[in-house]
């Protein structure tokens, strides 16, 4: 049971950040730059694809009722990582910045 869960929270976390970095306002935190259409397209179906497969995989093994209940938890979960992720990530490049430098 243990490894259904670190299963589905080894898809949601990736699946979470990829949602996130489809955003173009955090692809520019991240990487300075909004990345193309096509990129951001295929982060946005990775991230779907892997919050879908959690889902599946839950429901399949708890049956409705407690699937949907794991799956509300793991997504929960993830979100907050992927935004104490971007949290992070924008701390250290404002402190890898010189003093008095512009964003």
């Amino acid at each position: 049971m243990m490894a259904l869960h670190l299963i589905a929270a080894l898809m949601c976390v990736p699946g979470f950040a990829a949602l996130a970095l489809a955003m173009e306002r955090h692809q520019e935190d991240v990487f300075g730059a909004a990345l193309a259409a096509g990129r951001t397209r295929a982060l946005r179906v990775a991230g779907w694809a892997l919050l879908l497969l959690a889902l599946v995989l839950l429901v399949r093994t708890q049956g409705w009722s407690l699937g949907l209940v794991s799956f509300s938890g793991h997504t929960s979960f993830a979100a907050a990582l992927s935004f104490l992720g971007l949290i992070a990530i924008e701390r250290w490049r404002l402190r890898a910045q010189p003093r008095g430098a512009a964003r």
